[in-house]
C-alpha cells in the first residue's frame, strides 16, 4: 500500500484536532529516517544531477535494507516512493527499455501505482504523459511480455512489441531534462527526502 499524504485540516471540535494530531504522529514515528551526510551531498552536487539524484535514492535504499519490498513502502512517504520508481523506471529503460521494465516485473508497481500522477504533480508533464501512454500498451501487452522465457525469446519481444520503440526513444531524448528537473524538485524539497546531517 502506497503512503497517502496528510493534509492538514483545522476542525472546530477539539477532540478531532488531538485525535488527528495523534494520528499524523504515530504514522512520522513509522517513517523511516534517511540521512544523508552534507559533506558527502556537496561531493555529489558538485560531480552534477545524475549523481545527486543518485545519493538521494543510495540513502533511501540504505535506510530500507537495501531492497524495496511491499513492507518496506509503508516505512516511506510518498516522495521517496516516487524517486525509487524514477530509479527503477531509468534504469530499466535505459538499459532494455518498456520491454524489459515490463518482462522484470516492474510494471505493476510503475503502472498500477500512482506513479505517472506524483512525477504530474512534481512538475513533469511529459513524463507523466509518456507513463499514461506505455500504461496503456502495457495493459495490452503485459502479460505475454511477463512470460518466463529463454534469452532469445526475451529479444524477439522486442520485434514482436515494436509500438514501444517510439516511447524507449522518447525516454532516452528526454532523460537528461527529467533527471534535471528531479534534481530540482528535491533541491526545493530536500526535507520530503531526507535528514541533512552535517
Amino acid at each position: 500500500m502506497v503512503p497517502f499524504c496528510f493534509k492538514v485540516l483545522l476542525f472546530e471540535n477539539a477532540q478531532i484536532n488531538l485525535a488527528f494530531s495523534l494520528l499524523i504522529r504515530t504514522f512520522a514515528d513509522h517513517m523511516k529516517q534517511v540521512i544523508i551526510e552534507d559533506a558527502m551531498l556537496r561531493q555529489a552536487a558538485g560531480e552534477g544531477m545524475d549523481a545527486f539524484v543518485s545519493a538521494f535514492v543510495t540513502a533511501i535504499k540504505e535506510a530500507i535494507g537495501g531492497e524495496l519490498t511491499a513492507d518496506k513502502l509503508d516505512e516511506l512517504n510518498s516522495d521517496q516512493i516516487t524517486l525509487l520508481a524514477w530509479d527503477i523506471l531509468h534504469s530499466e529503460v535505459m538499459d532494455g527499455g518498456f520491454v524489459q521494465l515490463i518482462h522484470n516485473g516492474y510494471g505493476p508497481f510503475i503502472f498500477k501505482n500512482p506513479f505517472a500522477k506524483a512525477v504530474k504533480l512534481w512538475g513533469m508533464r511529459n513524463l507523466s504523459k509518456l507513463i499514461y501512454n506505455a500504461h496503456t500498451l502495457y495493459a495490452k501487452y503485459h502479460e505475454a511480455i511477463e512470460r518466463d522465457c529463454t534469452d532469445e525469446e526475451f529479444m524477439a519481444l522486442f520485434e514482436q512489441y515494436p509500438e514501444f520503440d517510439d516511447m524507449d526513444d522518447e525516454f532516452v531524448e528526454q532523460e537528461e531534462i527529467w533527471t534535471e528537473q528531479i534534481a530540482r524538485y528535491i533541491d526545493e524539497h530536500i526535507e520530503r527526502f531526507a535528514t541533512i546531517r552535517t
